[in-house]
């Protein structure tokens, strides 16, 4: 008997998996940083921060992609790398609450590991959608 996968339920799987593979990794990162933060405030470095805000951000930007893709998928080649870039601001202004640039850095780099969780599984299904001459 053949298992057949809804393409929703195929899409859900791969955000599953990405969102673990995010929390690995922003575990990684996190622990990287702490190392070099030695004498920071290391904000954003502890795993109850990180995890939580690394789901939230994989929903949210789920969410957003969604929206987008329904009302101008061409725009999501601007909005995300916007949209990344903007996520850095609250970051960068933890300098003047005295995180060091290990600290900062590393959130940074969780702030795109998040969206290639986002990304990823989504255009993971593109060369499906063209084979079948949808887009």
């Amino acid at each position: 008997m053949a298992v057949s996968t809804s393409p929703v339920r195929a899409r859900m799987t791969r955000l599953c998996l990405a969102a673990l593979a995010a929390m690995v990794a922003n575990t990684v990162i996190a622990l990287i940083a702490r190392v070099f933060d030695e004498q920071g405030i290391g904000v954003g470095l502890a795993p109850a921060e990180y995890l939580s805000l690394t789901l939230i951000g994989i929903v949210v930007g789920t969410l957003g992609w969604l929206t987008i893709h329904r009302v101008a998928p061409q725009a999501l080649r601007v909005v995300v790398p916007v949209a990344l870039v903007l996520s850095w601001i609250p970051d960068l202004l933890l300098f003047g609450s005295g995180a060091t640039v290990a600290n900062v850095v590393g959130l940074m780099v969780m702030h795109v590991v998040v969206t290639a969780a986002v990304v990823v599984p989504f255009r993971a299904e593109r060369p499906a959608r063209r084979a079948a001459g949808e887009m």
